[in-house]
C-alpha cells in the first residue's frame, strides 16, 4: 500500500470516528410507552440511564425540627421569609438549606460571621429570594409538581450555584463576520444537540409569553406564528426540554398526531404548566436578581442566569426520580405572610 493510500485510509478512518463521536453505541433499551404501531417507544442508554441514576440519589434525610416553642421572628432579628417556623424549624431549616447549597462554604457563604441579621452579603439576598420562590412552586404550581414538590436540593445538589443554570450563548460579533447575522444557530451547539437549532430557547420561550408551534392552524400563514424562524426556535426548544427531561419526543406527544392534544398523552399538560412556571419563576424571581448579582455571577453577556427545565430535572423525568423531600420542610410549602415577604412576592401564579 503507497503512502498516500494509507494516509488517505487514515483521514478517512479519522473523519468516520468524528462523524461517529456524537452517536450512542448499541444495545439500546426500548419500552412501549404507546399503542402498538404509533411509534411511541421510549429508547435509552443503559450506561447513560446508570450515570443518571447515581447523579438523582436525593441526600439523607434531615431532621425538621419540632413546631413547638416560641416562633423564629419572636427571637431573631430581621426574619422576613421563614418567621412563623418555631426557633427550632427555623434553625433545622438553615441547616439544611447549608448542607443543600453551601455544604464546604457553610453559614458565612450568605451570612456575616457574628451578625447573621445583616443583609450586606449578596448571597443572602438571593438566598431569601430562592426560598420565596420555592415556596411559590409548592403553594401555586403543584399542576406540575403535584404532592412531591422542591427543596434548594431540587436544584442545587450541593453546589452554591446549580450547575444547570442557564445563561445565554456568547454573543456573536458582527464586526468580524462577514456572512450576516447568524440569529444564534448553525453553529451546532451543544445546547440544542448539535443540532443547527437557534442556541437560546430558554430567553426566547421561558422568559416571557410566546407561541410554541411548528404548524399553523390554518390553510395560509397568518401573523408569521409557525414561520420558519419560529419551526426552528419551537424544535429548539422541544430538543432542551428532551436533553432535560431524558426522555423522547413521545413522552408527552403521540407521533400520529403531535399537534392533537386530544390524543396526547397526560404528560404534556403537565409539561404545559411547568412551561408557565419557568416562565413565572425568571419573571418574578431570577431576573429581578440582576440588580443584586456581582459581575462573575453573569453570564458571558452580562445577561442574569435563568432557570430552566435542566435546573430541576438534570436528566432525569422527574428531578430525584420523584422523592418527596418537600412535605418534611414546612417553611418550603406555604408563602411567607411577614409583610416585607408579601411586598417581595409576586401577586399572583399565571394562568
Amino acid at each position: 500500500m503507497s503512502l498516500i493510500t494509507r494516509t488517505s485510509v487514515l483521514l478517512s478512518t479519522l473523519a468516520a470516528a468524528a462523524l461517529l463521536a456524537g452517536c450512542e453505541r448499541p444495545p439500546m433499551d426500548t419500552k412501549q410507552i404507546g399503542y402498538r404501531g404509533t411509534a411511541m417507544e421510549q429508547v435509552d442508554n443503559p450506561r447513560i440511564v446508570a450515570a443518571k441514576q447515581a447523579a438523582n440519589v436525593p441526600p439523607a434525610a434531615l431532621d425538621p425540627g419540632s413546631p413547638d416553642g416560641p416562633k423564629a421572628k419572636d427571637v431573631l432579628q430581621n426574619v422576613q421569609v421563614l418567621g412563623d417556623l418555631s426557633l427550632a424549624q427555623f434553625t433545622a431549616q438553615m441547616v439544611a438549606i447549608t448542607a443543600w447549597v453551601s455544604p464546604e462554604q457553610g453559614c458565612n457563604y450568605c451570612h456575616v460571621a457574628g451578625n447573621f441579621a445583616d443583609d450586606s452579603v449578596y448571597t443572602k439576598v438571593v438566598a431569601r429570594k430562592m426560598i420565596q420562590m420555592t415556596q411559590n412552586v409548592n403553594a401555586n404550581w403543584k399542576q406540575h409538581v403535584a404532592n412531591t414538590g422542591v427543596t434548594c436540593y431540587t436544584c442545587h445538589r450541593g453546589n452554591p450555584v446549580p450547575e444547570q443554570t442557564w445563561y445565554q450563548p456568547v454573543a456573536q460579533d458582527l464586526r468580524s463576520n462577514f456572512i450576516g447575522n447568524r440569529n444564534g444557530q448553525n453553529l451546532a451547539s451543544p445546547s440544542v444537540g448539535l443540532a443547527s437549532l437557534p442556541a437560546d430557547p430558554i430567553t426566547t420561550y421561558l422568559t416571557q409569553p410566546a407561541t410554541i408551534r411548528v404548524g399553523g392552524t390554518t390553510p395560509l400563514p397568518t401573523g408569521h406564528v409557525a414561520s420558519i424562524q419560529a419551526t426552528e426556535g419551537t424544535y429548539a426548544l422541544m430538543v432542551h426540554f428532551s436533553t432535560a427531561l431524558g426522555v423522547n419526543c413521545t413522552a408527552c406527544h403521540n407521533s400520529r398526531h403531535f399537534g392533537s392534544w386530544d390524543q396526547s398523552p397526560p404528560q404534556r399538560t403537565t409539561a404545559w404548566h411547568g412551561i408557565n412556571m419557568v416562565r413565572d419563576l425568571n419573571t418574578g424571581y431570577t431576573l429581578p436578581l440582576g440588580k443584586v448579582l456581582p459581575a462573575n455571577r453573569l453570564g458571558p453577556n452580562g445577561d442574569t442566569p435563568l432557570v430552566a427545565c435542566a435546573t430541576c430535572h438534570q436528566g432525569a423525568n422527574k428531578p430525584l426520580y420523584g422523592a418527596a423531600m418537600a412535605a418534611t420542610w414546612p417553611g418550603l410549602q406555604t408563602l411567607a405572610t411577614t409583610p416585607a415577604a408579601a411586598a417581595a412576592a409576586p401577586a399572583s401564579a399565571p394562568q
